[in-house]
């Protein structure tokens, strides 16, 4: 699937479509350089969950969660150094809770995503619009 965001004004209505086309599906893990939007996106995806806590990035704690009708878990593992430092915060409690889990640099930890993690793509247009890819 494909979603094309024009300006920061779409982003609401880019994220509702997401959020509709993600079915049972709980891991999503977003790649994209390093400005492209995603804690934006992700930003966006929450508050379309219902989530009313601010929703930051993670970059420090590795791991946020926020409350709505069930926890939705935001991973920015930009900043681990090794596979240990993932183990030792427990991701794969979160990424096996049956709960949304959120994953910015995912290529950090690739191989201790679940099989059916949904990979998803923000690309930045050379018209500065956004991409948005996702299976």
């Amino acid at each position: 699937m494909e979603i094309r965001i024009e300006s920061t004004e779409g982003l609401a209505a880019a994220a509702q479509q997401f959020v509709e086309a993600m079915g049972e599906r709980q891991v999503f893990a977003f790649y994209g350089k390093m400005g492209a939007g995603k804690t934006t996106f992700i930003k966006a995806i929450c508050e379309a969950l219902g989530v009313e806590d601010v929703v930051t990035s993670p970059t420090f704690a590795i791991v946020n969660e926020y409350k709505a009708s069930q926890p939705v878990f935001h991973f920015d593992f930009y900043r681990i150094k090794n596979l240990h430092e993932a183990y030792d915060i427990g991701c794969e409690e979160y990424f096996y809770s049956g709960c949304p889990c959120f994953i910015e640099w995912p290529e950090l930890i690739e191989e201790l995503l679940p099989e059916n993690t949904v990979k998803v793509c923000i690309e930045v247009n050379a018209d500065g619009t956004r991409t948005v890819t996702f299976e």
